[in-house]
């Protein structure tokens, strides 16, 4: 495996999300160089959506993956430096901080964490395949497309339940689908999903197909009730998938503090409970989750990673050498 030359940079984030990408903007124009490891999922969750209509700039929307170029390309154009590949581990017991990708190693005096939080699926080839065409993980993000539409939110928890409550804005019936025979939400949500009546149950329903993948759109969802094995079709125009998200942290267990979610926990902005390390983005916020929150997040970090390094004693020009 290659040593970067024992070249210490001032700056590495990890992700290439918006939270990463606005870390890196913001750093490279505070002429810090940072390098940028893109991760698995280069460009984050917003590579597989279509039109974003919500992120502030764009009166006709723009599409996810346009955006996340456009991102990418202004974060080159102020010298951020991009590198695919994957991170395998990380050692903070020792300064400089090591982050070891399956090509190289490199060195940090900080480090900004950016790896996102991960939709947890279904796992059905036709869910997808259909994943930006009908079918989404985020209400508040597509839930404007569907005005006067049917469509299908499957989960069971609090978060299903707000998804389904919300998509009544616009759709014109809402079906959740929940795998079990009661709802695992509070008792506060449950009752308030109950009372609408725009919103619908299928019990013990499991998800066996998301229709019509060669339409290349939701037509209807496909279930079998996992009692009576009896199978139905619902027609519906979409299908928001509300089972969880799962933080991007194994790298980070043992290293840094989470939550019981495994969420990274932060204080006082974007800091982390190691020094020098910030974590933004969706890898530490389990609420918000969009794609302006997660830009936000990413400009706090630049801005707390800079005022750490405007405190260690060498020169913060460029990236410097060790022994």
């Amino acid at each position: 495996m290659a040593d970067a030359g024992r070249e210490v940079r001032n700056v590495i984030v990890i992700g290439s999300g918006p939270a990463g990408l606005t870390a890196a903007l913001y750093t490279a124009r505070a002429n810090l160089k940072p390098l940028v490891i893109e991760g698995l999922e280069a460009g984050g969750q917003l590579m597989l959506t279509t039109l974003v209509e919500n992120f502030p700039g764009f009166r006709q929307g723009i599409m996810g993956p346009e955006l996340m170029g456009e991102m990418r390309a202004q974060a080159e154009h102020f010298g951020a430096e991009i590198i695919r590949g994957s991170v395998t581990s990380v050692d903070l017991l020792s300064r400089p901080y090591t982050v070891t990708t399956t090509d190289a190693e490199y060195h940090c005096r900080t480090l900004i964490i950016a790896t996102g939080a991960s939709a947890r699926l279904l796992g059905l080839p036709s869910e997808r395949a259909l994943i930006g065409h009908g079918v989404s993980t985020c209400a508040t993000c597509d839930g404007y497309f569907f005005r006067g539409k049917p469509i299908a939110v499957v989960g069971g928890g609090d978060s299903a339940m707000e998804e389904a409550m919300f998509l009544t804005r616009f759709a014109s019936h809402v079906t959740v689908v929940h795998r079990r025979d009661t709802l695992r939400a509070s008792k506060i949500m449950q009752d308030k999903a109950f009372a609408n009546p725009k919103i619908s149950f299928e019990w013990n329903a499991d998800v066996e197909e998301i229709t019509d993948t060669a339409k290349g759109e939701v037509t209807a969802i496909v279930l079998r009730n996992n009692v009576t094995g009896v199978r139905k079709e619902i027609p519906v125009d979409g299908v928001f998938v509300a089972i969880g998200h799962t933080p991007n942290t194994a790298l980070f267990r043992g290293h840094l503090d989470t939550d019981p979610n495994g969420y990274i926990i932060t204080h006082a902005g974007t800091r982390t409970s190691a020094p020098g390390v910030f974590a933004c983005g969706d890898v530490q916020d389990h609420i918000y989750r969009q794609a302006i929150t997660a830009a936000g997040s990413g400009c706090m970090a630049a801005i707390d990673a800079e005022k750490y390094l405007e405190g260690l004693p060498q020169h913060l020009g460029e990236a410097t050498l060790t022994a």
